[in-house]
């Protein structure tokens, strides 16, 4: 991984994750924080892939992290009819 892949855009955690890799080889990675699960592709635009570029209004801290409302379950699928 390059500098700009060490840590995550969104919140600054360094361990990051290759999820899926182009099928051209060197074309893109998909990669995924393993604290905030932010995901991104490498060749997005640098506001999505570089910790100095991402939005300070969308960042995101560990006590953010932590303190966050559990996210609602998945209802099952509706049955086909």
């Amino acid at each position: 991984m390059t500098d700009a892949t060490t840590c995550c855009p969104r919140c600054a955690h360094t361990t990051i994750e290759q999820l899926f890799a182009s099928p051209v080889p060197g074309a893109w990675h998909v990669l995924q924080c393993a604290r905030c699960l932010y995901c991104w592709r490498t060749s997005e635009p640098e506001r999505r892939t570089r910790r100095d570029a991402y939005p300070e209004s969308f960042r995101l801290t560990l006590d953010a992290i932590d303190n966050a409302p559990e996210v609602p379950a998945v209802p099952p699928l509706r049955a086909a009819g």
